[in-house]
């Protein structure tokens, strides 16, 4: 038996009820993996709410590290004992322990903490994907970040710093400008207080930059398209803010051949060795020091209405880690 967060029906964090199911042994393909930390994540209000539909009842959660503890037919890249992390399909990470498939569950660095891991899988993924994989970054590149202090943000501004890459961020606070700078960013604007359209202009002599990464959504969408140069690249990767209205081909036309595409992470992590990869990639910034992990804020798994409704009002900064 295991401890596990559920949902039976789409809604707020009070729709989430901790149970205890039965966990049985790895089938084909298939490891058993006891988790020391889990991790808290945008999608997994998505997928609460409805807005990423589950078929219910289900379990939620999509990042954690642990020790893996059985392993199926088939599974060769781990092995019980193992020390190891993953951010993937299906849902379920909210658990002290989980049956799962093994394709994207990663081995774990000694020198990485099980907290550490839980912390950066999917943000650092993500990240990981977006500078290389979507529209491959150059030292000298200008990027505009939306939500540059949260768990995603912050490793980005490292990872832009790390590379030669000049990021601008935003955030809805000074003191959370001030935590992107500290991270790496070149720039952070308060949004609550100016208009980042202009003040990303005047950051580039008017030019604009040349990628856009927002996780954001509805309410930065239209401006984020204005910031960039002609034949930029806008990356749409979240709807923190909710889902974004239809765009007309002919707005990207106008605004100067502007490239636009919406991405997610499990599209690049559904490949076995390209998800290993990564997160090999991920792992050598952290061990190299050139991404710190930050985490803003812990609860334990008792608490997880109370970490959704923090992450939901914006309270949080870097990355939260579920405790067992």
């Amino acid at each position: 038996m295991a401890r596990s967060v559920i949902i039976e029906d789409f809604g707020g964090p009070e729709k989430m009820k901790l149970v205890d199911r039965e966990i049985g042994d790895p089938g084909a393909g298939e490891i058993r993996i006891r988790h020391k930390a889990c991790g808290l994540n945008f999608i997994d209000v998505y997928q609460r709410t409805g807005l990423y539909p589950l078929d219910l009842p289900h379990a939620l959660g999509m990042e954690a590290a642990g020790i893996v503890e059985a392993v199926g037919d088939g599974v060769t890249h781990l092995k019980p004992g193992d020390r190891a992390a993953y951010a993937a399909m299906p849902p379920g990470a909210y658990s002290d322990a989980r049956i799962m498939p093994a394709a994207q569950v990663c081995p774990l660095p000694d020198s990485i903490s099980f907290e550490e891991g839980a912390a950066i899988m999917l943000q650092g993924m993500t990240v990981e994907y977006l500078f290389h994989r979507v529209w491959p970054l150059l030292a000298g590149d200008t990027v505009l970040f939306h939500a540059a202090a949260g768990g995603v943000g912050l490793m980005a501004c490292q990872w832009a710093k790390s590379e030669g890459i000049e990021l601008i961020g935003t955030a809805g606070t000074d003191e959370k400008c001030k935590l992107a700078l500290e991270n790496g960013a070149a720039h952070c604007i308060n949004y609550r207080a100016h208009d980042f359209v202009p003040e990303v202009k005047k950051l580039t002599d008017g030019a604009g930059v040349n990628v856009v990464m927002d996780g954001v959504g509805k309410d930065t969408f239209d401006g984020s398209l204005d910031c960039l140069k002609p034949l930029g690249m806008m990356i749409s990767f979240g709807n923190a803010s909710g889902p974004v209205d239809p765009v007309s081909l002919l707005t990207l036309a106008n605004k100067g051949s502007l490239k636009l595409t919406r991405t997610t992470l499990f599209t690049f992590l559904a490949d076995h060795a390209r998800c290993q990869d990564m997160a090999k990639h991920l792992f050598s910034k952290v061990e190299s020091g050139a991404i710190k992990v930050r985490i803003g804020q812990r609860f334990p798994i008792e608490q997880i209405v109370e970490a959704h409704r923090a992450l939901e009002a914006r309270q949080t900064t870097g990355s939260t880690v579920i405790t067992l």
